[in-house]
């Protein structure tokens, strides 16, 4: 017999629980129609957007942090490198006082190696017995014959007093000479503002000469200008009177007709002193505008004849014209009279052929039942 009592199998259960509510799942996401359209997951894409603007935000912070850190550290190193170029400037520049004050040439032991006075401040090889320079090599001067130890000591305590006076002496030189330093700076300071203040009142007074001598050449110049302007209305004044006066006694008014001869010849004639034509000019004259009118008369018959001649050409062009759009129109209208014939015969024919697929093909027509089985399972 078959046993039915078995025990459950939990982890079957589960994976069939599991495979249940994804397959649930996927129907909530394949049945709706906006998430199927799209094709995306909104609210994983929505939760991406926060995730990633929240990475942003934090990039931005982290980089504000690290700009600041930098320029912090800009500054810093600025304020090193100062103090830096400082410190080796005093140090550089106490460095060169020193060596003014406490390194001279001629205070080095070696200086008499290459002191360039040094043959004028020689002395003889040897002036005496006991001269210092006699080394034990010379013979002169052997071991425990130190016959000058007192003074020797002495004078060498002399001089320790001498160079401690000296060093004292130079410390409070420099000490006075800083003084005198910062007096004359004082000095020169004051003097440098009182030549600014100078400048200032000078410049001041530069300007007014300035602008009084301007003012003072812009009236001359005005002055100079009313009296060409005077001149120039005198001038002309004379010259209207002068030419007034040519004008009433010239040709042009006494009406000279020998003034309107030219030089070129007895034919020509000047048009600005020209005074009209004698009778027989006139005839001569008149004479060639009759010729003239004939002449225009006969141009416009000429003109008015070939002007019918193209008007009557025109005439039987647009008759021609019309008989032909009358013909074309003809033509149209049957074209169109057959074609629509046309159409009536493929309805007609359209129309039995979907009363036979409605009436004898397409009889067994689908319920609401059959599209139940449809979209039941996403597989």
């Amino acid at each position: 017999m078959y046993k039915l009592d078995l025990p459950v199998d939990y982890r079957e259960a589960a994976a069939i629980e599991r495979r249940r509510n994804m397959e649930k799942q996927r129907q909530s996401r394949i049945f709706n129609a906006k998430v199927r359209t799209i094709g995306i997951d909104v609210s994983a894409i929505d939760l991406q957007k926060q995730e990633k603007k929240l990475i942003e935000d934090q990039e931005k912070q982290r980089n504000a942090a690290m700009d600041a850190d930098a320029l912090r550290n800009a500054k810093i190193g600025e304020l090193l490198e100062m103090r830096q170029k400082n410190d080796i400037k005093e140090m550089n520049q106490n460095l060169n006082d020193f060596r003014q004050m406490h390194q001279q040439p001629f205070n080095r032991r070696e200086f008499d190696l290459y002191d360039p006075e040094g043959l004028k401040k020689d002395k003889p090889s040897r002036v005496s017995d006991d001269d210092p320079r006699c080394t034990i090599s010379s013979l002169q001067k052997f071991d425990g014959e130190d016959m000058n130890y007192d003074n020797r000591v002495s004078f060498q305590k002399e001089q320790m007093r001498e160079w401690l006076q000296q060093q004292i002496d130079e410390k409070k030189q420099a000490k006075d000479q800083l003084a005198e330093a910062n007096r004359l700076h004082d000095l020169k300071r004051i003097e440098l503002d009182e030549r600014a203040l100078a400048l200032a009142k000078a410049e001041k007074d530069c300007q007014r000469n300035i602008k009084l001598a301007t003012d003072n050449y812009n009236l001359a110049l005005d002055k100079e200008r009313k009296d060409r302007e005077r001149l120039a209305r005198i001038q002309e004044e004379d010259d209207n009177s002068t030419e007034i006066a040519n004008c009433i006694y010239g040709d042009f008014l006494t009406e000279n007709t020998a003034a309107a001869q030219s030089a070129f010849g007895p034919h020509r004639m000047i048009p600005g002193r020209w005074k009209g034509m004698n009778s027989e000019q006139k005839n001569h004259f008149q004479k060639g505008q009759r010729e003239q009118r004939l002449e225009n008369e006969r141009k416009r018959a000429e003109e008015k004849k070939l002007k019918d001649q193209w008007d009557q050409q025109m005439l039987s062009q647009s008759k021609a014209g019309m008989l032909i759009e009358r013909e074309f129109n003809r033509s149209q209208k049957d074209n169109m009279q057959r074609l629509s014939d046309e159409n009536k015969r493929l309805a007609q024919e359209q129309r039995a052929r979907q009363d036979y697929l409605n009436k004898e093909v397409y009889t067994n027509a689908p319920t609401a039942a059959y599209f139940t089985q449809f979209n039941t399972t996403t597989r």
